[in-house]
């Protein structure tokens, strides 16, 4: 499904991703190597095992990442120009391997760009859920939307 126009983005729309993913150990030890991030918390079972966690963390960037992620295909796929920012960003609970995510996102506003007319402002916030409804992570996402070419109709 392509994503959707600047047009149909309303403020108030919620888009469920229609899929989860489970974390895998060598998606959080892979992406700790790209990002170079050598945290025991998130690669050293032996350290996490003394921690109030009691096993390694899934590194909140890669939580952020996919969450925002799994929200491309019915939403933003083919239609954003670019990321405009991130704010309120939050992780209140931890992910831990093993872990089924599952995302949301809610229009919290949309305008018209004031320099560029074929385009608008979306604040999307993302919110990601773990397989007992925990909410990991949220984020609130500016991004800069394409408007439907040439006023395409639906």
């Amino acid at each position: 499904m392509p994503g959707l126009w600047f047009e149909e983005l309303v403020e108030g729309l919620e888009v469920d991703a229609e899929w989860t993913r489970t974390v895998t150990e060598a998606d959080n030890v892979f992406f700790c190597s790209l990002t170079m991030n050598v945290q025991k918390l998130h690669l050293d079972a032996e350290f996490a095992a003394g921690t109030e966690f009691g096993k390694p963390l899934v590194n909140s960037l890669f939580t952020l990442g996919l969450m925002i992620g799994m929200s491309v295909h019915n939403l933003t796929m083919g239609t954003t120009v670019a990321n405009l920012g991130m704010t309120e960003t939050v992780f209140p609970a931890p992910v831990f391997a093993g872990d089924t995510i599952s995302t949301k996102t809610l229009v919290v506003s949309a305008r018209p760009s004031r320099s560029r007319p074929g385009a608008g402002i979306v604040v999307f916030r993302h919110t990601a859920t773990n397989q007992r409804h925990e909410v990991v992570a949220r984020c609130d996402r500016s991004a800069l939307m394409l408007r439907r070419p040439n006023g395409d109709k639906p």
